[in-house]
């Protein structure tokens, strides 16, 4: 009777183990996702920090950061803090598949976010695409990234045709159809070529002449030699701050006088930083609204408050980017709901729209069948005191 009796007590200790084993089975179910855990969401950003191009993701970081801290701060997405964690690629496709790698398989990461360049993203694109990792606001506008429709992307900035066009629209409108390239010999520059040559087919003018540069690299002397020649009434630039900044200060050196226009990857302030005196005049379209006034966009007043009190003085367009990227992201967060899912997140960004949320002056359209939230574009040019204009 004893032997029995400690049997039935045994028993029943067991039945309320299991009870509780599989109570528990959702909640652990709902932590299971990659880079979830109950405190945290982990995500992954290889981009420059070092080298010619260094500015672009140092800047762009910063306005991501800023966000998710002021959100962190505040108690984060149902609880959950959001980590961003970062590698630098230098702005080398090689190295960003490398870094791709890791933040897949050993940094176990929930998203990627904020990559710097179209090599770069490019690279890493077989294998989030493959992993199934959402890979949200890459800071490139590449058709690559665009067509054909890959689930796990979401772009918030326009692509570079969508630029190009409002360039060159610009330009014949004020009469300028002498127009030459400069572009990056890699798959940023001809993606960049091939959006003129669409919009310069549009108007059927051509392009009266071409100049490239290899990625991170100063030399562009045969490029001056060739275009200096042809003595275009413009010059557009496809190439970031560091080449395009060395190419402006040797045509002024030959007294060229014709105009400079760059698409919005070049890395604005970092242009204007770098151009100094040689700045004034220079013209740079954007995809994001202008960062020193809320006329037009609310957003830009709390990317001001925020920054701020992060004790980032210095704004700009890219740190504007990178504000928005993750303000639009964790939206999506929300929407995805306390057991978040990558599935989740990315219906949970699908239904974004400028119906059903203000981003604060910057529309943001998304859908199950597209994921290229804004075609915004406005132009700029560098004044006399080195600052923007618009």
């Amino acid at each position: 009777m004893k032997n029995f009796s400690s049997l039935r007590r045994k028993t029943a200790f067991s039945s309320i183990l299991l009870a509780l084993a599989v109570a528990c089975l959702p909640a652990a179910s709902a932590l299971a996702e990659s880079g979830v855990t109950e405190h945290k969401i982990i995500l992954g950003q290889s981009a420059a920090f070092s080298g010619p191009a260094a500015q672009l993701g140092i800047q762009l970081h910063a306005g991501a950061k800023a966000y998710f801290d002021y959100i962190n701060l505040t108690g984060g997405v149902f609880g959950r803090k959001i980590e961003l964690l970062r590698r630098d690629d230098k702005y080398e496709a090689e190295i960003a598949a490398v870094n791709t790698k890791a933040f897949i398989e050993n940094d176990d990461v929930f998203a990627l976010f904020a990559y710097v360049g179209t090599p770069t993203s490019n690279a890493a694109l077989p294998l989030f695409t493959q992993a199934k990792v959402p890979f949200f606001a890459p800071f490139t506008g590449a058709q690559s990234l665009r067509e054909p429709f890959n689930r796990q992307i979401f772009n918030i900035r326009a692509s570079y045709f969508d630029e190009t066009e409002h360039l060159v629209d610009r330009l014949v409108n004020t009469g300028l159809k002498n127009i030459a390239v400069f572009y990056q010999n890699d798959a940023y520059g001809k993606a960049g070529l091939a959006g003129v040559e669409r919009a310069l087919k549009k108007k059927e003018l051509p392009i009266i002449d071409t100049a490239t540069v290899e990625r991170n690299s100063l030399d562009v002397s045969k490029a001056v030699e060739k275009l200096i020649a042809k003595r275009p009434d413009v010059i557009i630039q496809i190439s970031a701050y560091s080449s395009c900044a060395a190419f402006i200060k040797e045509m002024r050196k030959l007294e060229y006088t014709g105009q400079f226009y760059n698409v919005s990857f070049v890395g604005s302030q970092a242009l204007a930083d770098t151009l100094g005196k040689d700045g004034p005049g220079v013209v740079i379209s954007q995809v994001v609204p202008f960062p020193w006034s809320i006329a037009n966009a609310m957003v830009v007043g709390e990317y001001t408050k925020i920054m701020n009190k992060a004790g980032i003085k210095d704004l700009n367009f890219s740190s504007l980017e990178g504000f928005i990227a993750a303000k639009v992201f964790v939206e999506g967060l929300r929407r995805a709901g306390q057991n978040l899912t990558r599935e989740k997140l990315i219906a949970a960004l699908e239904s974004i729209n400028v119906k059903n949320y203000d981003a604060g002056g910057f529309d943001i359209n998304f859908s199950p069948s597209n994921h290229n939230g804004s075609r915004y574009v406005d132009m700029t040019i560098i004044g006399k005191d080195g600052r923007f204009k618009n």
